[in-house]
């Protein structure tokens, strides 16, 4: 038995509360780390600087991602002859070598591999003998890595599981339950973060710090992340009826596999700004995936609420589906509910009677409505379904108005834009044609198809009126095709007369099901456009949801499972200004597919930049510590401020942000309020160091496009806003733009009496250096700044009280007699530099900020952040006053 969490109550919501996992089959792992000497055998090369010095063979490979470990896992299995455990589509790689993307990766746990341990299987390894202060640590490493192996053991099977370096594992990080599993796997995705899970102790961590059930990092952990204190071991062996628990805790045998990565689908679709919305026929939900942000979580509404035939809303943010099917006549409602994985009570539309098959429109006033029918039964009687009806529903500000009755018949597969076209089928593809002069209403009901079945209508709402359907093999359908097919083995459209002009055919042996034209609210190639349907099989199930290129008859796979139904695909397709000559492929990319969250952010804060260039006169620069802990909205209406917070962050990330970006294009800047990290002073400049400008972005195409045209000093071109919008972001994107870069997932906790110290305080005894580094590129901002008149605060944020009863300052050590001295050195610089001021809000863990308003020890929450933003406010007010 492996016992995974915890039930201690200052443990993270992800590690609470304990599970339980019995695995029952026999798998083997390694006794140590992966070596820089087995890394290089098999991959050829390292990615560790380390890993190049003398007798450095025996050393824990680190600066590895989750993709790397699992290209050697999967090399070692080939070199071996065995199958692969992991799948992927493609891969793209850092200037360092490292791979930092994967799309469509899936972990096989049937194939007997080489693989990365499971977390119950590593934690089954390390109970054995679990004592972090018997491992190199940060009280007796010298702060780096050693030897595998090497600390004096006693007893036990492996090595340096609660020391030495951190380890990858297999699993996507989701929440646990109280509850007993056989053979877990873990979270069947990653949520849209794409978050993963990191174990054991490093050389840098206090022992007292080093849990059994910690499961990540100081910061989100996805799997492009890589440390110098970050490496893996391997382990071996198939797991039989794999067992996974989705992110809210439901535990399933089978998973919605994404099968086309977000670059794939952003091929075909033009845009990442795509979702992919359908039902999950086991379950009866509604699932969804958005493809903005790369890492393809398919994320399921948990309801009671049977759900059918969903359809997205034109901006991309809702979907409407219904309780009934189509070609079933009976009680069916009508729900809408946001597109998003927060959950919200789905919100019903107040129909008279029945309401079925919703389908958005947004009409030429700009209104946006629902169309819906009374009754989506089958419609070959012509007195039955002109007793049916199609009605219509305005949608604003959350709410619905009152329906209205359009015309007699169930049309539920759409209306033309223009009013001059309804169609529909359940067993006969039924048209209304308006002629000239004439409203719908009006219009005289027609059978199209020579009256022969046909189902699965739909209309193509890019202005071309193509209709296209699922027949049973009819003569019309044979004689167009010129030979013969079986049932739904060939998707139909005809044209807004309802002549035949063209015909796809399903693959071999499958056929098709639940076809709908993409969403495209711009216009499109009147012979392309795009369908997605269902693929059934010669059992029945439907197993795949795939994309009909509708141009050239191709088919991609977007998804796989049991039994997926209703597939409905939007797309945002975006233009830019007509006189841009940008290049597309590189300007405005600042994120990767499925890359890790520092990108995540300081993607947004781009779009921030060059959304508010114009407007912002209050800038916000740092680490996390105000990316959680100023809100933008919070400040006074004469001051625009914008967040542009950052992790993991250096001042020296800050100085260069400030010159390459800040500094050139807020033409408005009065105010730079930046944090003052003094217990993280401890980073390095330059390529070698901590600055991420030169670690991690400088190969980035956006930013690399930004550097070659000089940061855009003489200007912004037009278009660089558009680009930057709709390339790849994140689903969770209002976490980031609502409150202007603040990161409003900042759940309130405590401050944690038991704080964790992840850097010993002495560390900078002999490295007295790096603190004078870091005071130096203060100081030049604070020059650069006051050549443009731009006054700076230098924010210490609060951390937990409890430090006070340490012999750290904060999270990350440094002495607090040292701290002392530094911050009075700090505020002594407003001498020399009037324009600079230092704001401490941490008093020395003798501030104000009470337990109910952070996040954990040194990170404020939703609470904290109002009262510090609202003393910076009256901070700057009284700056203004003066003036």
């Amino acid at each position: 038995m492996s016992y995974l969490g915890t039930y201690a109550p200052t443990a993270k919501p992800s590690e609470t509360p304990q599970l339980k996992a019995a695995l029952n089959y026999d798998f083997s792992i390694g006794a140590h780390e992966i070596t820089c000497g087995e890394f290089k055998r098999i991959m050829g090369t390292t990615f560790d600087d380390r890993c190049r010095g003398k007798d450095s063979d025996l050393l824990p490979v680190t600066r590895v991602t989750y993709f790397d470990a699992v290209l050697y896992a999967n090399e070692r299995s080939k070199r071996e002859g065995y199958d692969t455990a992991y799948t992927y589509f493609s891969t793209a790689f850092d200037a360092a070598g490292n791979c930092v993307s994967m799309e469509s990766i899936l972990f096989h746990p049937e194939v007997e591999a080489y693989r990365l341990p499971t977390e119950a299987e590593w934690i089954m390894a390390a109970d054995r003998d679990w004592n972090p202060s018997a491992e190199w640590n940060a009280l007796n490493s010298d702060f780096e890595p050693k030897k595998v192996c090497s600390y004096p053991r006693i007893h036990g099977d492996f090595c340096d599981m609660g020391g030495n370096v951190k380890e990858w594992v297999s699993d996507w990080l989701g929440y646990f339950r109280d509850t007993t599993i056989t053979n877990f796997v873990g979270a069947s995705d990653g949520g849209s973060l794409g978050e993963r899970i990191i174990k054991g102790g490093s050389y840098r961590n206090d022992p007292s710090s080093i849990k059994l059930y910690n499961r990540g990092d100081v910061y989100i952990v996805t799997s492009a992340a890589k440390s110098e204190y970050l490496g893996f071991r391997i382990a071996f062996g198939k797991i039989p009826n794999a067992v996974w628990m989705r992110r809210d805790g439901q535990v399933r045998q089978n998973r919605v596999i994404p099968m086309a990565g977000a670059s794939v689908v952003k091929k075909n679709m033009e845009t990442y700004r795509t979702k992919l919305v359908f039902r999950n026929d086991v379950s009866g939900n509604l699932a969804f995936v958005d493809y903005v942000n790369g890492s393809l979580s398919v994320f399921e509404f948990l309801d009671t609420l049977d759900s059918y035939h969903p359809d997205i809303s034109p901006d991309g943010r809702l979907v409407a589906f219904c309780t009934g099917m189509e070609g079933v006549s009976g009680k069916s409602d009508v729900y809408i509910r946001p597109l998003s994985e927060n959950y919200t009570k789905p919100l019903k539309v107040k129909a008279n009677g029945n309401a079925a098959i919703p389908r958005w429109r947004l009409l030429e006033n700009g209104d946006t409505v629902i169309v819906y029918v009374s009754d989506a039964g089958n419609n070959k009687e012509n007195s039955a379904f002109k007793s049916k009806s199609t009605w219509q529903v305005k949608y604003a500000n959350g709410r619905f108005g009152v329906p209205q009755k359009l015309f007699d018949g169930a049309y539920h597969g759409g209306i033309s834009d223009d009013n001059t076209l309804a169609v529909t089928g359940a067993r006969l593809l039924r048209a209304k044609v308006a002629k000239p002069g004439m409203t719908l209403a009006n219009a005289r009901d027609t059978i199209w198809y020579n009256g022969e079945q046909a189902c699965n209508v739909s209309l193509a709402n890019d202005g071309t009126k193509r209709v296209a359907f699922l027949d049973f093999g009819g003569d019309t359908g044979i004689d167009f095709v010129g030979e013969s097919y079986g049932t739904h083995e060939r998707l139909l459209i005809a044209d807004s007369t309802g002549k035949l002009i063209k015909s796809i055919a399903a693959p071999v042996g499958d056929s098709f099901d639940h076809t709908e034209w993409a969403q495209n609210y711009t216009g499109s190639d009147p012979d392309g456009g795009f369908i997605v349907a269902t693929l059934v099989n010669a059992n029945g199930t439907h197993k795949k949801i795939v994309l009909i290129n509708v141009k050239d008859g191709s088919i991609l796979d977007l998804a796989e499972g049991d039994e997926l139904w209703h597939p409905a695909i939007w797309r945002k397709k975006y233009e830019t200004s007509k006189t841009s000559e940008l290049d597309p492929d590189s300007a405005g990319v600042y994120l990767r597919p499925a890359d890790e969250w520092a990108s995540v952010i300081m993607r947004f804060n781009m779009e921030l930049l060059w959304k508010y260039r114009d407007s912002a006169n209050v800038a916000i620069l740092g680490s996390s510590r105000p990316l959680f802990g100023i809100s933008p909205s919070r400040f006074d209406k004469s001051f625009f401020a914008v967040n542009f917070g950052q992790t993991p962050n250096s001042i020296y990330m800050t100085r260069d942000y400030l010159d390459h970006y800040v500094f050139n294009h807020l033409k408005k800047l009065k105010y730079l309020i930046i944090s003052l990290d003094i217990d993280f002073w401890y980073k390095i400049d330059g390529p070698n160091g901590d600055n991420m400008f030169y670690t991690h972005f400088d190969n980035y195409p956006g930013y690399v496009y930004d550097k070659n045209h000089d940061y855009w000093k003489d200007g912004v071109p037009d278009g660089l806003l558009e680009y930057t919008e709709n390339a790849i972001g994140s689903s969770d994107e209002s976490l980031y733009m609502k409150d202007r870069g603040r990161y409003s997932y900042s759940n309130c906790s405590s401050w944690r009496e038991n704080p964790e110290i992840e850097m010993d305080s002495t560390y900078y005894d002999s490295r007295e250096y790096l603190l004078e580094d870091c005071k130096n590129a203060l100081i030049s901002i604070i020059e650069e700044a006051a050549k443009r008149n731009i006054r700076v605060v230098g924010v210490i944020f609060p951390q937990s009280p409890a430090y006070k009863e340490t012999g750290a300052f904060g999270r990350y050590g440094l002495r607090r007699s040292r701290a002392k001295k530094l911050i009075d050195e700090l505020s002594s610089l407003n001498k020399k530099y009037p324009n600079f001021l230092v704001m401490d809000e941490n008093k020395m863990g003798k501030h104000d900020y009470t337990d109910n308003m952070a996040v954990d020890e040194d990170h404020l929450c939703n609470g904290g952040a109002g009262l510090l933003s609202y003393r910076l406010n009256e901070l700057l007010l009284s700056w203004e006053k003066k003036k």
